[in-house]
């Protein structure tokens, strides 16, 4: 089995890490620990580990954008 943990400190890790957690597959687990978005992945093959950590960067990519862009509104909202 191979196994990789991604750890990454964004300004909302709790948001983050509730929009990645529906795309997870039973190998993978995403959770917050003291701010930090730790998710790991698990595959019985490096090439079914490299393409999981692939789409789950743009996964994070594009969580972080949205929650960015949300709290943005949120804030222009409330001036």
């Amino acid at each position: 089995m191979r196994r990789a943990t991604i750890r990454t400190e964004p300004a909302d890790a709790d948001a983050i890490a509730a929009a990645l957690a529906p795309d997870n597959t039973p190998e993978m687990s995403t959770q917050v620990e003291d701010g930090t978005v730790v998710t790991t992945i698990e595959r019985e093959t490096t090439g079914g580990l490299q393409s999981t950590i692939d789409d789950y960067v743009v996964n994070l990519s594009v969580a972080e954008q949205v929650v960015q862009t949300a709290n943005r509104s949120d804030q222009t909202n409330h001036e």
